[in-house]
């Protein structure tokens, strides 16, 4: 593979958490707010922590201030790490080809690779250290950094020069994902795009969302380093 720079996102890419986070979020807004199921009928797929904070406080007309989402983000953290050592609800676990593309990607000098994730840091963290997955990521961008997961892909990109990472492997950024989400921030960027189907959105939603690559899984490892690293 060329010089490239590998922006993973998390939930429905690398792991299913069995609604973890959903729950964690719904129980401390509760706790917060008072509001019980405050994010029913909320699309949360793709967005970001923070962009779901601010939609749930506008809904129940609380004001959204930085102080609320401080509090917010504070005490979600601990509940998702408790929610992180329940069974869950649906699937909890490794996507499909996911540790195998890690360490064989790991093994290339010239690919470097990161988090792309709508959510905050520490609770990227929580998620992934849960699967022992979080060493392979050096650095990311995250909830915490903006909002609107369109601007994120920049902020990845500056990230990967403060490491040292070449403009080429920058230019050549690849974002991964599983939602139409994932594919709108990478196109604004002018970065590729490889879409899974192991979240909830289908093979054909993906393509119309304009994605470069729709794949079922990320299991054929040696398939998705070729793509990975087509022009």
């Amino acid at each position: 593979m060329r010089p490239t720079l590998l922006l993973f996102d998390i939930d429905g890419t690398l792991v299913l958490t069995g609604r973890a986070g959903l729950r964690a979020m719904g129980a401390t807004f509760e706790d917060l707010f008072g509001v019980s199921d405050a994010f029913r009928h909320v699309e949360m797929d793709g967005r970001t922590d923070t962009w779901l904070v601010s939609h749930a406080l506008a809904r129940w007309g609380i004001d959204d201030t930085l102080d609320h989402h401080t509090r917010f983000r504070a005490a979600y953290l601990p509940r998702l790490a408790e929610e992180m050592l329940e069974p869950g609800t649906g699937t909890k676990g490794i996507m499909p080809g996911v540790r195998a593309l890690l360490d064989a990607v790991a093994g290339q000098a010239d690919v470097h690779v990161a988090l792309l994730t709508g959510n905050y840091r520490e609770a990227a963290a929580i998620k992934l250290q849960h699967f022992a997955l979080w060493d392979y990521f050096g650095f990311g961008a995250f909830a915490d950094d903006a909002a609107d997961r369109n601007l994120l892909v920049p902020v990845a990109r500056g990230r990967a020069k403060e490491q040292g990472i070449s403009d080429e492997a920058c230019a050549r950024a690849v974002v991964i994902g599983d939602t139409p989400h994932d594919v709108a921030c990478a196109t604004v960027a002018g970065a590729r795009s490889v879409a899974v189907a192991t979240g909830g959105h289908s093979r054909d939603e993906l393509a119309r969302a304009g994605a470069d690559v729709v794949l079922d899984t990320l299991s054929d490892t040696e398939q998705v380093l070729r793509l990975l690293g087509a022009p």
